[in-house]
This record gives structure tokens, sequence and C-alpha cells, in this order.
């Protein structure tokens, strides 16, 4: 027997050429859900490029069909290492999501690009970057609300700032999916193009920020940051929060099964 049965799968690829560190969900027959294994190769994916001097921008990306399906609900939600389950020690203050926390660490400029559905976490990976494109398969939602929860720091932190509060209310309140045209006429994404067009773009753009002074490009990040969103820290603990507090709900519990067994969920407030 090798080592190799128990190394952990190769969720997330992390490339770098030009200055330019491309990192690719990598779970296609799970439309990229993001399993435990997937959230640790993300969140370090996403160090290594913050700290890598060669590295000018980053890209997101998924392996077609999608970018990120958020949740793996059957391991994170229901499995044996679910959530909820691993999360019952009493705790004075919770911590933001790493692999989020990472991303909004992240001092390279970042770019998604957004080849399919992007749900529940999935959006909130694409708000955590500076600059959205989105081919014209991709979809959004956050359905959290879906589940009997809230979203990560992602919604509360940087999509009132993008879509303004109304129409971030809208979408977290309700969980619709919207279409990519609709996304950039909302100001979501920057632009819409072809399928097979999209990761040209985004190299395209990615070389065209890479080719200015890195320090300049890390301090020019730094203040749009602090003057559009401020301090991401807070948010994400009262989020982590509610979210551990919500995984105790009947609510949650239903929007699970609802899930996994493809039926109308039926929610009690309880």
């Amino acid at each position: 027997m090798t080592d190799s049965a128990e190394t952990p799968p190769q969720d997330v690829i992390y490339k770098v050429a030009d200055h330019i560190a491309t990192i690719t969900l990598n779970r296609p027959h799970r439309r990229n859900a993001l399993g435990w294994n997937a959230y640790a190769q993300l969140e370090q994916a996403l160090r290594d490029a913050s700290a890598d001097n060669d590295v000018r921008c980053v890209i997101v990306t998924g392996a077609d069909p999608a970018f990120c399906s958020g949740d793996d609900v059957q391991e994170i939600m229901a499995g044996p290492k679910s959530y909820a389950s691993s999360n019952k020690q009493i705790t004075v203050r919770h911590k933001p999501t790493p692999a989020a926390m990472a991303a909004l660490e992240c001092e390279k400029p970042m770019i998604a690009a957004v080849n399919g559905a992007a749900i529940g976490w999935g959006m909130e990976l694409a708000l955590y970057a500076d600059i959205r494109l989105a081919s014209a398969n991709a979809k959004f939602s956050e359905m959290f609300i879906k589940r009997g929860l809230v979203c990560d720091v992602g919604g509360f932190y940087r999509l009132p700032s993008v879509v303004g509060p109304a129409k971030a209310a809208e979408l977290l309140f309700t969980g619709d999916v919207i279409d990519a045209a609709e996304s950039e006429r909302i100001g979501l994404v920057s632009k819409v193009v072809p399928h097979d067009d999209l990761m040209r773009e985004a190299i395209a753009l990615a070389a065209r920020i890479a080719a200015n002074p890195p320090l300049a490009l890390r301090f020019m990040k730094e203040g749009l940051s602090r003057t559009a969103y401020g301090d991401p820290h807070e948010i994400g603990s009262w989020a982590i929060g509610a979210i551990r507090a919500l995984m105790e709900t009947e609510d949650h519990k239903e929007g699970v099964a609802s899930f996994l067994e493809k039926r109308e969920p039926v929610f009690k407030g309880r």
C-alpha cells in the first residue's frame, strides 16, 4: 500500500506564471462544492499567493461546469464531521472563517473569474475578490436563508457596498438566483463575456494589473479596502457565531434534509 491513499485529494490547484497566481477549485464532480479538505487547501493557496513576492495578481476560478456551489452539504452540514458537530465547545469569542479571512487578507489584487454557478459560499468567494468577471453561464445566489442560516462575512461586509443595501437585502432575504446579465446590471460583476473567452479576459486583465509596481499595488488595494469596506474581523466573528447558533435549530436541519431529499422545506421557526 502506498502513502497516496492517505494523501488529501488536490481539491484546489495552485499555479503561478508571469506574476499571476491562478487558484482553481477542482471538484467538478461536486460542482466545486467545498468540503473540509477543499477549504483548507483554498486557505493555503490564498496565503501562499499573498506571501509570494513573485505574485502580483491572483485569479480565482473553478473547474467547469461551476465556479463554486458552496458548502458540500453532505460533508459540512450532514456528515459525521459536520460543522455543527465539530463546534460544540463553548467559545467566548468566535473567529471568522479561515478561508474567508485568507481571501480578505490577501495583499494582492484578486480577480474572480466566475465560470458557472456561484452559490452560497461560492458567491461569498466571488465577493472576496476585488474584481469579478463572469461568463454568460454564471449565476449567483446567497442561498443561506434556504438552509436556515446567515451568510458569511462576504454577504454582510461586501455585498451591500457592491450592489447597495436594498438590493443586498433582497438577495440575502430571498436567496434568489440571478443570472449573469442581472449580475452585470446591478454591478455585482464588472463584465460578462462568452464562456470560452472568460479565462483569456481574466488573464489579460491580471496581466495589465501585474505590469504595475507591486508595492504600489499592495498599498492601493489596502487603501481601497479601508475606504470601501472597513474592518471585516468584527462582522466575520459575529457571522460565524450566528451560523453556529443557527446550526442547532430545527429549521436548519429541515433545510439540509429537504435539500438532500430533493423536496420543498417546511420551516417552523424553531
